[in-house]
């Protein structure tokens, strides 16, 4: 099996430091390319697929991992010609632990090497991009208003210290902004609030299961729409994430979507796998089992 694994060279953190001392035996099972700035993930896995790889492996966080996806899905047949490989290197790494990987740099590799796959869904989203509707997949998650925000205000040292916490951080300084009313409707049920969660697995933040009932094998949507975002609505999701529990009830009204479109009253900011990708309008669809990913 032939695997190209994509990096960053200039990635911070400790496991990035030890993905690096071991390049050399790494790199004598596989291809190793690296990016040179950022977005450079995307088209480096475009290039695998036409050199005739077998399995595609983002070697960083959920970030890395979202720029290679959408590098398999721009080669025609990308989708169905390699496997998605992930060697988790990031700080918070959802998408990796939503499959169950290993978080060791040895026992990951172990699991690429042995190149067990499964099918899971694809979700998309379209929105406005100077002047364009762009296209945008992504494996985990999305979120549109105070998550995005946030995501804006991240500080990467205190990251490195508390990990997801400093998302909650981040989420405090950002209700400091004047909230945009998002409104949110697969169709035939609709919600209105100022934060909207879209996952296609459990997790958010690490191991936090926002989403219970997900299953990224049911062709399905879960989506989160949350009233008020103020303090006491931070403060107990805070405590959720503290005690790695479910959302509190009423805090957020949740329902399934096959396609979702959202609408912000004002310019509204957009994420997907922890990267901001613009500002809604967005419209949201899924592939059912679409997707060939590498798992233990």
């Amino acid at each position: 099996m032939r695997i190209c694994v994509i990096f960053n060279p200039t990635a911070r953190g400790e496991k990035a430091r030890r993905f690096r001392r071991h390049l050399d035996t790494i790199g004598a099972e596989c291809a190793l390319k690296q990016t040179t700035a950022a977005g450079g993930a995307r088209p480096l896995a475009a290039l695998a697929i036409r050199e005739g790889f077998e399995t595609v492996v983002a070697a960083g966080g959920d970030g890395t991992l979202n720029e290679v996806l959408n590098g398999i899905g721009d080669e025609p047949g990308g989708l169905e010609r390699v496997r998605l490989g992930v060697l988790p290197l990031g700080t918070v790494n959802v998408f990796a632990k939503e499959l169950g990987l290993p978080m060791g740099l040895s026992a990951a590799w172990r699991t690429l090497r042995e190149g067990k796959e499964t099918l899971i869904d694809l979700p998309q989203v379209e929105h406005k991009a100077r002047g364009a509707t762009e296209r945008r997949y992504f494996a985990q998650l999305a979120g549109a208003g105070l998550d995005a925000r946030a995501i804006e205000l991240v500080n990467w040292e205190l990251k490195k210290k508390v990990g997801p916490l400093a998302y909650v951080w981040a989420g405090m300084l950002a209700l400091r902004g004047q909230a945009s009313e998002i409104s949110a409707t697969n169709g035939t049920e609709s919600a209105t609030g100022a934060l909207v969660l879209v996952g296609n697995g459990r997790f958010y933040g690490g191991r936090y299961p926002v989403f219970p009932r997900a299953d990224l094998r049911d062709g399905l949507l879960e989506v989160c729409v949350f009233p008020r975002t103020n303090w006491l609505t931070l403060l107990r999701c805070a405590g959720m994430f503290l005690a790695r529990r479910d959302l509190p009830a009423g805090v957020a009204r949740c329902f399934r979507a096959k396609t979702l479109t959202l609408q912000g009253s004002s310019p509204t900011p957009l994420e997907v796998d922890g990267e901001n990708i613009g500002h809604l309008p967005a419209t949201f669809s899924v592939q059912s089992r679409k997707l060939r990913v590498v798992v233990p």
